[in-house]
């Protein structure tokens, strides 16, 4: 900024000169453009330029000085703290405070990796959960696991068979009937566990828990059998998917009922870990039946059967017709006869 109260420089604008403020911030650079700039500029542009400076430099209230202020300043007395002054008081370190030296704090690399496998610990201990939930919960799921084992068991053995050319404990016939035993067991106790889920929400309601919704809660376990049951239909893959799909559905109404009031505090966690541990036996499952979907046959379904039990049907009701047509026909030629 320009400052008053000091010597005043001429710029030269054309044949005219005008006053300027000297300054102590313009740099000499600045100063050697503006005049190069009037010495090749006409008169009726540069003159402006030097006017609208000393204009902008005449006001500048910096200049003027509190006297009264700077009295009352300097009537007071300093603080002295010998203490506190050292030969290297002056030096501000970036990270610490004056005069203070800290030691360099080593980066521990597994902190990260410590706390999440403190979070998973505390999320899996359930340590809110009352222990008849927790035990009979954890129950629940071992039928899961041990279907899902056991499917993959049974698909290794028969990788094993066409491999080697015989199974290890059992044959690879053998290990594809207990396969197909395995798929209406895992699907049929997923369908069970779905519609337990939903029911819980109608007991829920009965005992007023979080207040009476009504039909909101109800839906709740009205929808779960009719999504889990018509999976038992399905093909063994299809119907694991769609229960896989169902459990994690049923998860988020559940926690989002406990964050409402409507379920136990704790209830959203306990859920969170029966769904982790039932969607990864669904997940194991699919893998492994997915390793041998070209190595073995299809067992009729229940589905295959409803369709089988149709077309019989079709088929005795065309053979029926037959028979009463060629009935018919003797009769109408044994009248003939006569």
């Amino acid at each position: 900024m320009f400052r008053t109260g000091a010597t005043r420089a001429l710029f030269r604008t054309g044949n005219a000169f005008v006053a300027a403020p000297r300054t102590t911030n313009i740099p000499f650079q600045l100063s050697s453009k503006l005049c190069t700039l009037s010495k090749h500029r006409p008169q009726g542009l540069a003159r402006p330029i030097a006017t609208s400076l000393v204009r902008y430099a005449s006001f500048n209230p910096m200049d003027k000085i509190d006297k009264k202020h700077e009295e009352q300043i300097g009537t007071q007395k300093l603080n002295v703290s010998p203490d506190t002054v050292t030969m290297d008081s002056s030096t501000h370190p970036i990270f610490s405070e004056v005069n203070t030296e800290e030691e360099e704090k080593d980066t521990d690399m597994m902190a990260g990796v410590r706390n999440d496998l403190k979070t998973i610990k505390e999320t899996f201990s359930l340590e809110e959960v009352p222990r008849q939930a927790y035990y009979i919960g954890m129950a629940g799921v071992l039928p899961y696991l041990a279907t899902s084992l056991s499917t993959v068991y049974c698909a290794w053995e028969i990788n094993h068979s066409a491999n080697y050319g015989t199974g290890f404990l059992m044959s690879d016939h053998t290990a594809e009937l207990a396969l197909h035993i395995l798929e209406p067991l895992q699907a049929g106790y997923g369908a069970v566990i779905i519609s337990f889920l939903g029911a819980i929400h109608w007991g829920l309601e009965f005992a007023g828990y979080g207040g009476f919704h009504g039909y909101r809660r109800y839906a709740i376990g009205v929808v779960a059998p009719a999504v889990a049951w018509p999976t038992i239909l399905l093909p063994a893959e299809y119907a694991l998917i769609t229960q896989f799909l169902a459990f994690n559905f049923l998860y988020y109404v559940d926690s989002r009922a406990t964050k409402r009031g409507w379920a136990p505090p704790w209830y959203g966690v306990y859920r969170f870990v029966l769904t982790f541990v039932v969607g990864a036996s669904i997940v194991v499952s699919l893998v492994g039946r997915g390793q041998i979907a070209d190595q073995i046959g299809k067992m009729p379904g229940p589905a295959d059967r409803i369709k089988a039990l149709r077309d019989g049907q079709m088929q005795a009701l065309e053979d029926e017709e037959r028979a009463r047509r060629a009935r018919t026909v003797k009769e109408e030629e044994d009248d003939d006869d006569e």
